[in-house]
C-alpha cells in the first residue's frame, strides 16, 4: 500500500479521494498495457512494411534506426507500467526507476535523431539532459549501493 494514498486514512472524505486516485492509477495501468500491445503491433508492422518495400527483405540504416525507435518506445512503455505497478504496490516511490525510464526515453530520442533536421541548440539540450540524467542516475545508484551493500 502506498503511503501517500492510504485506504485507512482517518478522514472519510480523503479516504474516498484516495480510493478514486488508486482506481485512476489502475485504469492508467490497463491503458499502458494496451499501449504496449499496440506498440508491439506497430513494431511488427514497421518491420513488415520495411521488408516488403523494394529492395525486398533488405533494410537500410534508416530502416534499422526507425525500427530501433519503435522497440525503444515499447520498452519505455514497459518501464512506465513497472513504475505504475511499483507505485501502487510499495511504500517507496521508485525514483531510480523513474530516472532510468527518462534515460531510456532520451536514449530513444538520440537513436532516432535526424542530424540533418536539428539545430545545434537542440543537440546541446539533448546532451545536457542526457548528462544530467546520467549523473542523477549514477548518484542515486551510488547512494543505493551504500545504503544496501551487496554481501
Amino acid at each position: 500500500m502506498h503511503q501517500e494514498l492510504p485506504v485507512d486514512f482517518p478522514d472519510p472524505f480523503f479516504r474516498g479521494l484516495h480510493h478514486v486516485i488508486r482506481f485512476a492509477i489502475r485504469v492508467l495501468a490497463v491503458l499502458m498495457v494496451a499501449v504496449i500491445l499496440w506498440g508491439v503491433g506497430d513494431v511488427v508492422y514497421i518491420i513488415y512494411e520495411r521488408l516488403i518495400t523494394p529492395p525486398i527483405l533488405l533494410l537500410d540504416i534508416n530502416d534499422i534506426f526507425y525500427t530501433f525507435g519503435g522497440f525503444m518506445a515499447v520498452l519505455i512503455a514497459v518501464e512506465i507500467f513497472i513504475n505504475i505497478r511499483l507505485y501502487l504496490g510499495t511504500n517507496i516511490f521508485p525514483v531510480q526507476l523513474v530516472v532510468a525510464t527518462a534515460l531510456m526515453a532520451i536514449a530513444r530520442k538520440v537513436i532516432v535523431l535526424d542530424f540533418d533536421q536539428i539545430t545545434p541548440m537542440y543537440l546541446i539540450g539533448i546532451a545536457a539532459t542526457t548528462l544530467a540524467l546520467g549523473i542523477t542516475y549514477w548518484l542515486l545508484r551510488k547512494s543505493s549501493d551504500q545504503e544496501y551493500p551487496e554481501h
